[in-house]
């Protein structure tokens, strides 16, 4: 069965006319449920979890500056939102998503989190959205575990993972795959273990062939036994924060590219989110439901 992480605090109450497109957080899980591609008890639902983990990733002088909102005001402009108890609970919410989604990718090969890929958190920073950093905490809490030895993160989404790329720069155990828009937000880019910068106006066809090129070799390389699949639908050329230029069909032949590697590989995979900032709603949420699709499609 197809377990995906969800809980109404993801959908989390802000300014009129903010960009970041919240709603989603609620439209994606009805629109499976409405079409048939997802029944209720497909989804779990997260808590808070033992702060313990956060410490794993994060530095405790940011970790309780976050939670006691005692960031400064530069601090919190680069996170983006403004910093609420309840948006702090929200994160670390996302993140026991995707930790207790790894338990259940482990059992049926793949698992998903409704929000999630907060790949801007640094260990010791919040950017762009990004304040704790679920897949990074997710990989950290599969080691202690001892339930993967070596992981990769694929981060597809069209802004690099330069949080990820931070926090594991000095772990061969983690190996961080970023494939991104050249010109795009983080202007200043960390060093990914592997980085591909793509030329404004990137198109499906280029996009994916690079992809085909890249991720069966690394597979191959690297020997993971664990994947984190960051799936980030602000690839689309309707997005008003990415610079490249796929197709709606684009984006989910991606998906399925990666996911059924996954499958044939028999090796376990979480989905986060990631971005998504058309102006359509409609398109955001249709993106992302593609993602569950695909999965449903492949693994069950």
């Amino acid at each position: 069965m197809l377990k995906i992480a969800y809980h109404e605090i993801y959908k989390h109450p802000l300014p009129p006319k903010h960009r970041f497109p919240m709603d989603k957080y609620d439209l994606l899980p009805q629109q499976l449920l409405f079409e048939g591609t997802c029944a209720p008890d497909n989804f779990f639902v997260p808590e808070i979890p033992n702060t313990k983990h956060f410490f794993s990733v994060h530095t405790p002088e940011y970790f309780y500056d976050l939670l006691n909102i005692t960031l400064s005001k530069k601090e919190e402009r680069k996170i983006g939102f403004p910093l609420t108890e309840q948006l702090v609970a929200r994160e670390m919410v996302i993140a026991d998503g995707t930790m207790k989604a790894t338990q259940y990718a482990l059992e049926y090969g793949i698992a998903m989190n409704i929000a999630g890929g907060t790949h801007h958190a640094f260990s010791d920073r919040g950017e762009g959205f990004c304040m704790l950093n679920d897949q990074a905490i997710g990989a950290r809490y599969l080691q202690a575990q001892g339930q993967a030895k070596k992981i990769l993160i694929v981060d597809l989404d069209v802004h690099q993972g330069n949080g990820t790329a931070e926090i594991f720069q000095d772990d061969p155990s983690v190996f961080t795959f970023s494939m991104h828009g050249k010109s795009n937000y983080p202007f200043h880019k960390e060093q990914s273990d592997l980085d591909i910068a793509l030329a404004t106006g990137t198109e499906d066809h280029s996009y994916l062939t690079t992809l085909k090129n890249t991720l069966p070799r690394l597979l191959q390389e690297q020997q993971p036994d664990f994947i984190f699949y960051q799936s980030g639908v602000d690839v689309l050329a309707s997005d008003k924060l990415g610079k490249l230029n796929l197709s709606i069909e684009g984006c989910k032949e991606r998906d399925h590219f990666v996911l059924e590697l996954c499958r044939q590989h028999q090796i376990p995979v979480v989905c986060s989110m990631g971005g998504g900032y058309s102006e359509n709603i409609n398109t955001i949420v249709n993106a992302h439901a593609n993602t569950y699709r695909v999965a449903q499609e492949l693994f069950f």
